[in-house]
């Protein structure tokens, strides 16, 4: 190496160390003198779905009494597309009943769910119990692609089954090979999930080189990856936070492609003007044949081209900028063997879920669950765990999680709608008094759990949206909504960078106020105000609701109205002028 090479991130050396993954994981099992994991072994469980964390809330108050934090893990299941089944789900339900701190299921913005608490000497048992029930949580974090997307899509069956399968095969084709996960975890079983697929060839400008790991390498990706499979015109899954997307086009109800989009991503760091959020770029069209042949091409090209020496720099957003769009392209199309078509038309017109009843194609009914925050658990005076084991006990069809963090009882049956609809009001899974604005907020975890939470976001949110629900009602706008996300640190999880008025955790107590995204999740908000408090973010969107309705066009949303009216100049080429707060201010 000469003194111009720029050092690889220690994540590199560990990475390359490991072993494929395996690390010294199994011998740390055996460490009964700490909760947690040591040295490498705390990042390389992430490869296996999981995050270490601890309870924050009763951190220094364990410190005072001399006892190590009580530490835990948080499990992030693989879910493709977030479909899952009624058996699958009352084994979920029981495990976090039995072996979590916190007893909850919490439905993720990733369209699975992740368990809470898990203590060390229940995360084998979690791992084999997950195998039992047919599902696993390989790759669902760290340097890897994660959880595959799919638009949450009940009313158009026939499309909405295609896309989905297409979700599935990309997951599996872009998973890691090594058997570190069932050596591990499952005593050398196979895990059915990743060796029922047929391999799919893979063209030599797509290997790594690498035997065992053919796509990925043994270093794996520079950085996390996301990918989805979109419908329009619902953007649902907010493509534009991840980093490579299938627009699926369809004609006469049949899929035949799709419009790849790349490079979008929400993350940044406070005070960083070299970090940003920014949308996906459009690449072309492909046809059906070439969809793995592209996804690995898209991959392998970030595996080779990304940074490996500034982790801050080393998402596919910013190997675009580094690289060029122009370049990057060529590459893929020289590694699937193809060339991109045009751009085929897609428009999006919606991004939440359909809360309520709908009937698809196939004349079956979907009921899609409004959960607040995803949070299921048996409160005092809403049992929302409890009615979804009830309904899972008696449903014949599946269930869908959404990347809104809600719930699709999906597939019933004329003779069964009346039993699931009674069922879900009698344990508060229906409220008919629930507002347009909270169905259209989300947070992220963020507090007592997460480790990066500068801020409280999911336990702030429900008290903070009956504050806005009274600013709605004085200015009459009870029916309408605005896209609103809270998230506890810049980090991204709560996708507050594509939301028409976003909250970013600075401080306890305190956020970043982000306004001027749009309500088909296609632009990002620009920073009005920063390290603010709530009372002083109330009174800026008090200003704003009474401006909103007084001079609004028909049908025009917040975002779009703060953009045309002057409330804040919008974000046109985030990698220059993201950060330009100055010219953000109307003059």
């Amino acid at each position: 190496m000469n003194d111009k090479t720029p050092k690889l991130s220690d994540n590199e050396r560990l990475k390359g160390q490991s072993d494929y993954l395996k690390g010294t994981i199994k011998e740390d099992l055996q460490e009964q003198l700490t909760g947690g994991f040591k040295g490498d072994n705390f990042q390389l469980i992430r490869f296996h779905g999981m995050y270490e964390q601890d309870d924050r809330d009763i951190r220094a108050e364990r410190l005072e009494q001399k006892l190590e934090p009580n530490k835990n893990v948080m499990l992030r299941c693989r879910l493709p597309g977030g479909i899952i089944q009624p058996k699958q789900w009352l084994g979920i339900d029981q495990f976090a009943d039995e072996h979590t701190l916190y007893g909850s299921i919490r439905l993720t913005n990733r369209q699975t769910f992740q368990y809470h608490g898990v203590l060390k000497s229940d995360i084998k048992p979690m791992h084999q119990w997950l195998h039992h029930l047919g599902l696993d949580s390989i790759a669902t974090a760290g340097d890897v692609n994660r959880n595959v997307l799919c638009t949450s899509n009940p009313v158009e069956s026939k499309l909405h089954r295609q896309a989905y399968e297409w979700a599935k095969k990309i997951s599996e084709h872009l998973l890691p090979k090594t058997r570190a996960y069932a050596e591990i975890w499952l005593d050398g079983e196979k895990v059915e999930s990743t060796e029922t697929m047929p391999p799919t060839p893979l063209k030599d400008g797509v290997k790594s080189g690498d035997q065992t790991e053919p796509v990925l390498g043994k270093n794996y990706l520079p950085r996390k990856f996301k990918t989805t499979v979109v419908i329009p015109p619902h953007n649902d899954v907010d493509l534009h936070a991840n980093d490579l997307n299938f627009v699926a086009i369809g004609e006469n109800g049949n899929l035949i492609g799709f419009n790849v989009l790349v490079g979008g991503g929400l993350s940044m760091e406070h005070g960083n003007h070299q970090t940003y959020p920014n949308t996906a770029q459009e690449f072309g069209f492909i046809p059906l044949e070439k969809t793995l042949d592209c996804a690995a091409a898209v991959v392998s090209v970030q595996r080779d081209w990304g940074n490996r020496s500034n982790r801050k720099n080393a998402k596919t957003r910013y190997t675009l900028q580094n690289k060029g769009i122009d370049n990057f392209i060529a590459e893929v199309e020289k590694r699937m063997e193809a060339k991109f078509q045009p751009i085929r038309p897609y428009e999006f017109t919606s991004r939440g879920d359909r809360i309520g009843w709908v009937q698809g194609e196939d004349k079956k009914w979907h009921l899609t669950l409004f959960i607040e925050n995803g949070r299921l658990l048996d409160y005092p005076d809403r049992p929302l765990k409890s009615g979804v084991r009830e309904i899972a006990k008696i449903h014949k069809g599946d269930f869908r999680l959404t990347a809104n963090q809600n719930l699709i009882v999906a597939n019933v049956s004329e003779e069964d709608k009346e039993t699931i609809e009674r069922i879900a009001r009698e344990h508060k899974l229906i409220n008919d008094s629930t507002t347009p604005q909270r169905e259209h907020s989300m947070a992220c975890v963020s507090l007592p759990t997460c480790p990066l939470a500068m801020a409280e976001a999911e336990r702030f949110l429900p008290k903070f949206i009956d504050k806005i629900d009274e600013l709605f009602a004085h200015h009459g706008l009870s029916e309408e909504h605005i896209v609103l996300r809270v998230t506890g640190c810049p980090n991204g999880c709560g996708r507050a960078m594509l939301a028409e008025i976003g909250m970013v955790g600075k401080a306890p107590g305190r956020y970043n106020l982000h306004v001027g995204g749009n309500r088909e999740g296609t632009r990002i908000p620009r920073l009005f105000k920063e390290n603010i408090t709530e009372p002083e973010i109330l009174e800026i969107i008090d200003g704003w609701l009474a401006a909103w309705a007084a001079g609004r066009l028909k049908d025009e949303g917040f975002g779009d109205f703060a953009v045309r009216t002057g409330i804040i100049k919008p974000v046109v080429n985030a990698p220059v002028d993201f950060w330009a707060t100055e010219e953000s201010l109307p003059a």
